[in-house]
């Protein structure tokens, strides 16, 4: 995946003297800042005693970025994927060090706090996490809409769907430790990866921290490669898709519930509340409103068995103890008892039409009766079929 240049003389690990800190930035046509922020790093990991290198992750830059990363002394790592996240990972995988600093060559980010996030490293910490918020935030270095909905209202998405400890999700000067990198096996390639690896670190209880760190405006001079719509939707598709309990199994869940209650309320007869009456039209919605429901939940326990069976996230006890009782049998069994008891109402309004010599009848009382139970039999169906569905995307991890 990756072609990599070295500096004549750039410090590598040996097997007495493994380096602790690489910090790896991606590049993309960034003259105008590389060469200071390769410098920064250096002159701070000499300051401050920590044996490392500065891997700049090149991404194809046109610009003579790569001359310059390597005239400062730096290791270039040529990555030919395009994306953010490609040449992280690039870089990542060609680092040396036990950790791991990454962070834009734009000059936003101060490289001199890698030892904040050092200190946290060697106290055990999988990830550590910058936090612009805590640290400050210059004027005119964040976008006004990133700052005051876009990263709040990610960062607060990932806290509530995944209890991701940190407070600025989005921080892109972070540190970890390489192993624990390898582990969290991330695979987005574009700016959704610093979002995944929060993701990962929490869904797999990892130790996560959080240090100060400050952002400064860039000084490229030229617009950056974040598109703030189109990257705010991607991150906010990534969350979803990794979260099947709020993408589908609350939603489902609580159109059941609703759907239940409201045909409970009807069932017997017409409901009034105040001056609105509920009959069968609401009835026939209720209906829907419980079929609907049964499916996106069916939909929320095939997503998260397909996540975990591709590595997309870790085991559940919960699912597991879950398939103990929800196995195919049970499942083909429930789906039968179901269906029948639709089918026996089914049978019961047959029998009052025919004493009705299968003439006309009240529309809305056997509504009553007929829409339950084709409720009943149809949920019976998709219990069963759930079932195989389930027990063929279990077989590979069976």
């Amino acid at each position: 995946m990756t072609a990599t240049l070295e500096m004549p003389g750039e410090a590598r690990a040996g097997p007495q003297d493994p380096l602790e800190l690489s910090i790896v930035m991606p590049c993309l046509n960034e003259a105008a800042t590389l060469g200071a922020c390769v410098t920064q790093a250096r002159d701070t990991l000499r300051a401050a005693g920590i044996r490392g290198e500065v891997i700049v992750a090149d991404n194809g830059s046109t610009d003579g970025s790569q001359q310059i990363a390597m005239e400062c002394g730096a290791r270039v790592v040529n990555v030919k994927e395009r994306g953010y996240g490609s040449a992280l990972q690039g870089g990542i995988a060609a680092a040396a060090g036990q950790y791991i600093l990454m962070g834009d060559a734009d000059e936003s980010y101060d490289f001199s706090h890698a030892p904040r996030f050092v200190a946290e490293l060697r106290k055990g910490a999988d990830l550590v996490m910058g936090n612009r918020f805590r640290g400050g935030i210059a004027k005119g270095a964040m976008p006004f809409l990133h700052q005051y909905l876009g990263n709040p209202v990610i960062t607060r998405m990932g806290r509530i769907f995944f209890k991701a400890p940190c407070g600025d999700i989005y921080c892109g000067l972070r540190g970890f430790n390489k192993d624990s990198y390898e582990k969290m096996k991330l695979r987005t390639t574009g700016m959704e990866f610093a979002v995944e690896m929060v993701v990962k670190a929490s869904v797999m209880a990892m130790r996560v921290s959080e240090v100060p760190t400050t952002l400064s405006p860039d000084g490229r001079g030229r617009p950056p490669h974040l598109h703030t719509w189109r990257d705010g939707w991607r991150t906010l598709r990534f969350l979803l898709l990794y979260s099947p309990r709020w993408l589908f199994l609350y939603p489902g869940a609580l159109l059941m519930l609703v759907g239940t209650l409201a045909s409970a309320g009807i069932i017997a007869g017409p409901l009034r509340i105040g001056s609105v009456t509920f009959d069968v039209d609401t009835l026939v919605y209720s209906a829907i409103a419980i079929l609907l429901g049964f499916q996106v939940i069916t939909i929320a326990i095939f997503a998260k068995v397909f996540a975990i069976s591709e590595g997309l996230l870790p085991a559940d006890p919960r699912l597991e103890k879950f398939f103990s009782y929800a196995n195919l049998e049970n499942g083909l069994v429930t789906g039968l008892l179901v269906f029948f008891a639709g089918l026996g109402v089914s049978i019961y309004a047959v029998a009052s039409w025919r004493g009705h010599h299968f003439g006309p009848l009240d529309v809305s009382q056997m509504l009553r009766l007929t829409l339950p139970a084709a409720v009943a039999m149809t949920l019976g169906v998709q219990i069963a079929v759930a079932s195989f569905f389930l027990s063929l995307l279990r077989l590979r991890k069976k």
